[in-house]
Parts: structure tokens; sequence; C-alpha cells
């Protein structure tokens, strides 16, 4: 296998996060991620554009956590670590800032195994978000993670791979449910809404890799926040999203396909 890769990892169906690895400039991806993803962007020549504008409203969330005092940050559906992702944003402003990576591709998680090596404020989590109770608990075996004190709960375009039928709703409660007041939740995700027809149809084409994409609205994406503070601009298109410059925000926001939102979790009064 590649790179020492485990012999189980089926290299004849690309991979979600291989195809995001590939769009960003990732080197962590085989022909048949790289194929599928010349496909999608035959469709969609601005996709690529669209999986570094998700990145980047990552870090710009990520850095927003790090003001209000945020050390520590659970990334579900992380990935594989490239250049810029949450570790190195955080432990580049704290250096003992702490991040617990999960993702159901094994693939990212052997690569993330591999980048993580030899940093001990990173742990790496084979899990799928539909299992919340088996990430808690594996994300407190590994101590990284003070379940006591606020935390950042990243789920950065993960949650449109659960289809309405795994129940989504229950899955973000269950994370809510054991944060701590004063945590943080970041949620991108996928829509329908302003969207083109050529860019929903790309987005089908997510049904050839393991994970289905199932597009929401902005009222869906916010109802997954629960009763959290939604801080401002509210649930918007990702590069609306506090952008570092107004100059950084497109024409065409929508063009880029995804909501995304922080929201806060304020001790109850009394």
């Amino acid at each position: 296998m590649p790179d020492g890769l485990p012999t189980e990892i089926d290299l004849t169906r690309p991979s979600a996060a291989r195809v995001y690895d590939y769009f960003l400039g990732g080197a962590h991806n085989f022909e048949i991620d790289r194929q599928l993803a010349e496909q999608i962007a035959s469709m969609t020549p601005n996709l690529a554009a669209t999986m570094r504008s998700g990145r980047e409203f990552l870090r710009r969330a990520v850095r927003v956590l790090l003001d209000a005092g945020i050390d520590q940050f659970l990334d579900i559906g992380s990935g594989i670590p490239t250049v810029g992702n949450v570790h190195e944003v955080a432990q580049g402003v704290n250096p003992k800032a702490r991040v617990v990576y999960v993702d159901i591709d094994p693939v990212a998680v052997a690569h993330s195994r591999e980048l993580l090596a030899g940093n001990e404020l990173t742990g790496v989590i084979h899990a799928d978000l539909r299992e919340p109770e088996r990430i808690l608990a594996e994300t407190r075996q590994l101590g990284l993670i003070d379940f006591s004190r606020p935390m950042g709960i990243l789920l950065a375009g993960v949650v449109h791979f659960i289809p309405d039928a795994d129940r989504p709703e229950a899955i973000l409660a269950a994370l809510r449910d054991v944060a701590a007041p004063g945590s943080f939740l970041v949620i991108s995700h996928s829509t329908f809404e302003d969207q083109p027809q050529e860019m929903l149809d790309a987005q089908r084409l997510s049904a050839r890799t393991a994970t289905e994409i199932t597009l929401r609205s902005r009222a869906q994406v916010t109802g997954f926040f629960g009763d959290w503070t939604v801080l401002e601009p509210g649930v918007v298109h990702m590069p609306l999203w506090r952008p570092d410059s107004p100059s950084d925000v497109d024409e065409h926001p929508e063009r880029f396909g995804a909501f995304g939102g922080v929201a806060r979790y304020d001790q109850p009064a009394g």
C-alpha cells in the first residue's frame, strides 16, 4: 500500500476526505479521488475555491474562540490535517492549546497520526459522528480535553454527511449536553438555498463516495445550535462570517454553497 497505509483501505472507491484534501492542494489523495474531484470540478469550476472558503471560515472561527479564551478543541470530521489546520492555528496563538481530531475515514486517520506524531497536545480518533457517545468516551480516554472547562466543538463540513434518518439533531444535542458553560459550537454545512442547478448536480455526485451529502436550509442549520447563543452575524454564507477584510467577501458569497455559524453556551439563568 502507498505510504505504508493499512491494507484494508479500499483504493477502488473515492474518499470524501481525500477529495477534500485534493481540492485544498494537499498531497494525501489517490488517483481514484483525483478523478472524481476533476469530474466535480468540471461541473462546478469554483469548487476548489469553495473548499478553501470553508477552511478560511474554520480558521476565522478558531481565532474567535481563542480570543474568547478557549484552549481545547474537539474537531469532528477533521479530514486530513494539512497546512493551516486547527492545531496549527490554535497552537500558533497558544502553544498549550489542545486539539483532538476525529474522522471516519481510515486514510484520514492514518495520515493524521503520521503528521501529528510527536505533538503531545494533539490526538486522533477513528470514529463516526453518528456515534457521539463513543467519540466522547474515547476523547476522555485520551486525557487531552477537560470536559469541566469550556471547549470548542468544531463540525466544519461534516453534519451534511448525516442523513435525516440518522437524526442529526439528536447527535448534536448529545455533543452539546456534555459541554461546560462558555463552550462554543462551530458548524459549516452545505445548502441548496441560493444555489444554481449545476452546483446541486455536483453535490449529488457525493453519492458515489461512502458519505453522501444532505443539503439543508439555513433554518435547519440554525436548529443544530439548539438553545445556544448564536454569535453575530448569525448563520450566513461562509465568506460573510466575520471576514478579515471587506475585500475578502466575494460579490456573490452564496456561490460557495454553504452556511457557517458559531454559537456559545451561556450559563443558564438561576
